[in-house]
């Protein structure tokens, strides 16, 4: 073996060993790291030994304590007569029947008259376009078959003779800005256009003062009422309890990690989240614990919203004894009593401010308008 061969064998040999080395060395690195992480005892996302000051809630406090027997034939005597005379209610809105809901005060709609019936596939520009506006777009169509008001998509197979292209002026993030409307509008008169259809638009700067004073309206009305529970001292909450509680007051945990009690519908009337902002879920394990819990009334978006407040600190108090915890308000003050004939009141005056503008809390039309 010449002098080279050897030179170039050592070579090759060292190379292989420190390959070999540097491989083994970056797998001792992460494997340590990897190894520690997964060693760690890290805590529940639902688990708070202390927990951090509560989300800022936008709810009112409903003050409920007293003496049990007291306060339980409080509850049950306004129960009785939350009905409110005062409040006259007005026709319900039809459940789905979404093209019915379009109304002037709450949406800026516009009518195509094309010369021809066709299929809601020849508002082709629009369909693209339809997310673009911060506000839900709604195409309703007159169908030829039925001579009814239809919501139309895309897809869909009817001919129809008349179009209302309607967007959305207000929702619980505020009003349509003039500059969206007159976008949409113009959007909407160049598919007219194209398709040579004849439109009735109503003017921008009128819609846009509509939906600044109908939003204005639905902040003076957009309260959620809470009641909290939490227990003494350092206790924890523990998770499972409080589901098997839940459960058996008919409420199901949903989607937002919060549970609920719904109506026939499937609408929510309260519901019960973790004061902490964390989701409660199903495989969340039974001991772990919460610092505390809060039953929601969302008044807007609730139908007869008095009536199922006391209904709501009928369960709160049950909880309370059930899970041995205190109801307090946001700033852990135990609550009175007394107070809920106040409460009862505020949400009468909501309910009837709200029917009186024609807004019925827990219609179609007061959900859509508080999404």
């Amino acid at each position: 073996m010449s002098e080279l061969q050897a030179a170039l064998l050592a070579i090759g040999f060292g190379v292989v060993v420190a390959v070999y080395a540097f491989g083994w060395w970056q797998q001792r690195k992460y494997g340590r790291r990897f190894g520690a992480a997964f060693k760690a005892d890290h805590a529940d996302a639902l688990y708070r030994e202390n927990a951090a000051a509560a989300v800022e809630q936008t709810q009112q406090s409903a003050p409920v304590e007293a003496t049990e027997d007291a306060a339980d034939e409080t509850i049950a005597a306004f129960d009785k007569t939350v009905e409110p005379a005062a409040v006259e209610r007005p026709g319900r809105d039809l459940p789905g029947d979404s093209c019915a809901l379009l109304d002037v005060r709450s949406d800026f709609i516009i009518e195509l008259h094309p010369a021809e019936a066709g299929p809601a596939a020849m508002l082709d520009g629009l369909w693209q376009r339809k997310f673009d506006f911060g506000k839900p777009v709604q195409v309703c169509g007159m169908a030829l078959n039925s001579l009814q008001w239809e919501r139309a998509i895309a897809e869909s197979q009817s001919l129809y003779s008349r179009f209302r292209v309607a967007l959305q002026l207000v929702d619980r993030s505020g009003a349509i800005s003039a500059a969206k409307l007159a976008d949409f509008r113009d959007l909407v008169l160049g598919v007219a256009g194209h398709i040579k259809a004849g439109t009735a638009a109503p003017d921008v700067h009128e819609a846009h003062r509509r939906a600044v004073e109908l939003d204005t309206f639905c902040a003076e009305v957009d309260q959620m009422i809470g009641i909290n529970l939490v227990p003494p001292g350092e206790r924890l909450l523990l998770c499972g309890k409080i589901a098997q509680a839940a459960a058996l007051r008919g409420m199901t945990l949903e989607a937002d990690g919060a549970f609920h009690l719904l109506d026939a519908q499937g609408y929510s009337l309260f519901s019960l989240a973790n004061q902490d902002a964390s989701p409660f879920q199903h495989h969340t394990p039974e001991t772990t614990g919460t610092a505390g819990i809060t039953l929601l009334l969302d008044v807007p978006r609730t139908e007869n919203p008095a009536k199922q407040f006391f209904r709501m600190a009928r369960i709160a108090r049950e909880l309370a004894r059930e899970l041995q915890a205190n109801l307090v308000d946001d700033h852990r003050v135990a609550l009175t009593d007394p107070a809920l004939a106040v409460i009862r009141e505020q949400i009468i005056r909501v309910e009837t401010k709200m029917c009186a503008n024609g807004i019925v809390p827990g219609s179609a039309q007061a959900r859509r308008l508080f999404d």
